[in-house]
């Protein structure tokens, strides 16, 4: 079974023993970088409780992350950001204000400041990362059109400032790593034409060295559960929520 726990675990234990290091988003906006690295990234979407499971896995490995948060329910949940950050992983916020907001740009900045602000109570936020928001005709990027969002102290959003031709950019998307036709935002533009479906293939590549030096991974904790049953419905939602982003995406 692929999504697992237990192969992610894999995952990040192939990726040591090929002389990755591990480093977060902020630590890649820092400067000082080894010559092989992998930025690992988080998207909290939903089910907060899975990314702290993943948390702790990568805290056993001796792996800081980063972990970007929503601020509806189902993922900004306070305890759970400070056990995250207590493992010593970076905290981000993963803003949608102007798909919240309904395209309205000043009540957006305005709603972004604040929940900036409510973020940095738990870890000083350097680094933010939109979401997609697939069902809404609003890019959250665009508030970015008319304001900096280096006016906030932030000093990175992967989007913006990362050269995707130099770092390979791979996502669990879609609930597999080549799901790029199942993604309505989350698009970089790549000179890379690697090709990755599964986990295992994912690793078979990593022993063989047949990927670049500099990688971002970007995981929605959400999709990866050692439970049967939370695995199979995330199985059967991410199948339905497919279908309607191939739909939006036509």
């Amino acid at each position: 079974m692929d999504f697992t726990l237990q192969i992610y675990k894999k995952l990040l234990i192939a990726l040591k023993s090929a002389n990755y290091k591990f480093i977060t988003f902020e630590q890649f906006c820092d400067g000082n970088l080894p010559e092989k690295f992998v930025i690992l990234r988080h998207d909290v979407d939903l089910k907060a409780e899975n990314s702290l499971a993943t948390a702790k896995i990568e805290n056993l490995l001796n792996i800081s992350a980063s972990y970007y948060f929503r601020v509806i329910a189902q993922s900004n949940k306070p305890q759970i950001i400070k056990q995250i950050a207590a493992l010593k992983h970076e905290i981000g916020y993963h803003y949608e204000d102007l798909s919240l907001c309904k395209g309205d740009e000043n009540k957006a900045i305005k709603h972004f400041e604040k929940y900036l602000n409510y973020f940095r109570i738990f870890y000083p936020v350097k680094t933010i990362c939109m979401h997609g928001s697939p069902t809404s005709k609003f890019d959250n990027r665009s508030i970015w059109k008319s304001n900096n969002y280096r006016d906030y102290n932030i000093i990175g959003e992967p989007y913006f400032d990362i050269d995707f031709n130099k770092i390979f950019y791979i996502t669990d998307t879609g609930r597999t790593w080549d799901g790029e036709r199942f993604s309505v935002r989350d698009k970089v533009k790549s000179n890379f034409n690697i090709h990755i479906k599964t986990t295992a293939k994912f690793i078979k590549a990593i022993e063989q060295q047949q990927l670049p030096n500099q990688i971002m991974i970007t995981t929605h904790p959400q999709r990866w559960s050692d439970n049967r049953f939370d695995w199979t419905k995330e199985f059967i939602l991410q199948s339905a929520k497919n279908t309607v982003k191939r739909i939006i995406i036509k």
